[in-house]
């Protein structure tokens, strides 16, 4: 593969962001993404995830939680029944019941916007399992999608699968997640989230 071969070719702009853009619309419901370790900033560490959820169509309810590993790009894509907070916490959930103390391994951080459907914090980093949190949670500053660059360009993809005005009430994410996990990468040196991903969970067993 070659960089010809690439979805998305150039350098990509903050375009839009002003002076000031940076102010709340809302207080967020945890810690907020300057108080985020360097480490997860530099992508040095395997574990840190961005979070987002893809709409439907005009009256479709279900939508798609989006995760993103920042360090190997590799994807997690969840249909949920609709758009709230609580789905995003149920779907968390049934992640941890079915990966037991491996969650915690995994999801060492979940950055997230300050969308209605991120807004329980305290639910998304709660464990099911344990006493202590699961996860923890940042919070990017409103209109600020370049806080999240490897969730958004993960979202502009899947939507070449699912354009805009898609009814996601009978669709399968898995497909989609597969393909996305195992297409090359020029700024993985061509590898594949997937090999990435794996390498990592292999050191971490």
């Amino acid at each position: 593969m070659t960089e010809a071969d690439l979805l998305y070719k150039g350098n990509r702009r903050n375009e839009g962001r002003k002076a000031g853009d940076n102010h709340r619309a809302r207080s967020a419901k945890g810690d907020t993404i300057e108080q985020r370790p360097e480490e997860i900033n530099s992508r040095e560490t395997f574990g840190n995830w961005e979070m987002d959820s893809v709409m439907g169509c005009k009256g479709s309810k279900a939508a798609l939680v989006v995760l993103t590993e920042r360090l190997t790009r590799y994807p997690v894509i969840i249909r949920v029944p609709d758009h709230t907070m609580e789905s995003v916490v149920r779907a968390l959930d049934r992640m941890e019941r079915r990966m037991g103390a491996k969650f915690r391994e995994v999801f060492h951080s979940i950055t997230v916007d300050n969308g209605c459907e991120f807004q329980d914090c305290e639910g998304m980093e709660r464990s099911k399992r344990a006493r202590k949190p699961r996860t923890k949670i940042f919070y990017c500053h409103p209109y600020s999608a370049y806080e999240r660059g490897s969730n958004e360009n993960m979202n502009r993809i899947i939507r070449r699968f699912f354009p805009k005005g898609t009814n996601f009430d009978n669709v399968s994410a898995a497909e989609v997640a597969e393909w996305l996990a195992n297409y090359p990468r020029r700024i993985l040196g061509w590898k594949t989230p997937q090999t990435l991903y794996d390498e990592y969970m292999t050191v971490a067993a």
